[in-house]
């Protein structure tokens, strides 16, 4: 892992705060979410950062690597091109599968709108190793990925995370992106020990680190990206520099942004957090150079193992079925799937209902606007009942769309707007701006 670029400290480009982004001082880096960019459009505060020699990483959320099917042809070659767009030195995606059913269960595809934790299994192993080296071999740059948070666990796993992390790069060769918010997070949520997760894994394959907030209500870490980086995040921090003295160090902040004098505050407390550990680390061992962890060398062993049990497609028939039960659970209301814990999975489908809401009144800010305080208990109501199918706009225009059908909302100027927001961006081709400005007009002359 001696190639592996240094990046220094960073943080998370959103373009909510582009404008901070490029004024805080001491940003070495910053990582942008691959799916928000447009490769021939760069947004142009990324553009001036490029020009000052900012490094930009593109971040993944879409393809689901740890996801019963092969990646999606298209969507490897879309993150490719952002990568060379950017000039990346590498790019990042997460252990996580986000869509389930389809071919391999005969049943409709649904989308979590979230990143959600695969089991820790001899399956799912054998699975995320194939499809990562078909990313691998897809991406112009090297491939880091990310561990998630969870709220839940999946039954009768064979591995500690760790454990899981370790034969995965001595599998694939594949580079970490070790957020230490999440194992903070399945610390609470799961009962998991950080220092052993740290202890496990193979630190030498570290790509950088990610470091965010959260927050605790009734017992369970919601690993919110919307709140200060706490106190036992940072601990688990200084636990890593410990053992590694990691590339690259990156704060994430999705939502409810602060104003710039507290992102570079958490900034600063991040290099202090590194350096202070630093002081009373050991000295840090050489990558090793030898087979074993972090060299992507396929032992015989694995090889067995990656042809035990019926082979590859009999473990994505197994994995696909398991993943397709615990999604339906949570987004279209059957029943938990055997030996899952249903307090839990309740939790985390009311957490993917109130994601779904907050994302599509970002992306359609209208609805909020035409339906007031009505949005988010219809939004939540809807989505108790009805999976995504295509994405987040897709959810947008198939929830006013069932508002609609049952001719709310109950004021009639309100509908009207509903429903003209609906047909325009229902339609093929969304009418041209003097057309939308007429029919408004037109509504709200015929609502006098």
């Amino acid at each position: 892992m001696n190639d592996t670029p240094q990046l220094g400290i960073g943080i998370g480009w959103r373009p909510e705060i582009a404008d901070t982004v490029e004024a805080l001082s001491g940003v070495d880096w910053v990582e942008a979410v691959a799916e928000n960019i447009c490769p021939g459009h760069l947004p142009d505060s990324l553009v001036r950062l490029r020009e000052r020699g900012v490094t930009v990483v593109p971040h993944g959320v879409s393809l689901g690597l740890g996801g019963a099917d092969r990646p999606d042809a298209r969507r490897l070659a879309d993150l490719a091109e952002r990568a060379e767009a950017l000039g990346a030195p590498l790019v990042t995606e997460h252990i996580a599968f986000v869509r389930a059913g389809g071919a391999l269960t005969a049943s409709p595809v649904l989308e979590a709108g979230h990143l959600l934790p695969v089991p820790r299994t001899r399956d799912a192993l054998r699975v995320l190793c194939e499809n990562i080296r078909i990313a691998q071999d897809s991406l112009p740059v090297p491939l880091a990925v990310e561990n998630i948070a969870a709220l839940i666990n999946w039954p009768d796993e064979e591995m500690s995370e760790g454990r899981f992390l370790a034969e995965l790069v001595e599998r694939t060769g594949v580079r970490l992106l070790i957020d230490v918010a999440n194992l903070h997070t399945n610390h609470v949520n799961r009962g998991e020990d950080p220092a052993k997760a740290l202890d496990e894994l193979p630190v030498e394959a570290i790509a950088y680190v990610h470091v965010a907030g959260g927050v605790e209500r009734d017992g369970v870490w919601h690993d919110t990206h919307a709140h200060p980086v706490t106190a036992p995040v940072l601990d688990v921090l200084a636990e890593l520099r410990a053992r590694v003295a990691p590339p690259g160090v990156l704060l994430e902040r999705d939502d409810d942004f602060p104003p710039a004098a507290e992102l570079a505050g958490e900034l600063t407390t991040i290099r202090e957090t590194i350096t202070a550990a630093a002081a009373v680390a050991p000295p840090c061992p050489p990558a090793e150079t030898g087979t074993g962890a972090g060299t992507g060398v396929v032992t015989g062993a694995a090889v067995t193992e990656e042809h035990a049990a019926g082979g590859i497609d009999a473990a994505r028939g197994r994995l696909a079925l398991g993943e397709a039960a615990l999604l339906s659970s949570l987004v279209a209301g059957t029943p938990a799937p055997e030996g899952f814990d249903p307090r839990r999975l309740r939790v985390q489908s009311r957490a993917l209902a109130a994601k779904r809401a907050g994302v599509v009144a970002k992306i359609a800010p209208e609805l909020p606007e035409i339906l007031g305080e009505g949005f988010r208990p219809a939004f939540l109501a809807y989505a108790a009942h009805t999976p995504m199918r295509g994405g987040y706009r897709r959810d947008a225009l198939d929830f006013a769309e069932s508002l609609l059908i049952e001719r709310r909302p109950e004021d009639s100027a309100a509908r009207r707007r509903l429903t003209l927001w609906w047909r325009e961006r229902a339609a093929s081709r969304p009418p041209r701006r003097a057309t939308r400005i007429f029919r408004v007009a037109r509504a709200a002359l015929a609502g006098r």
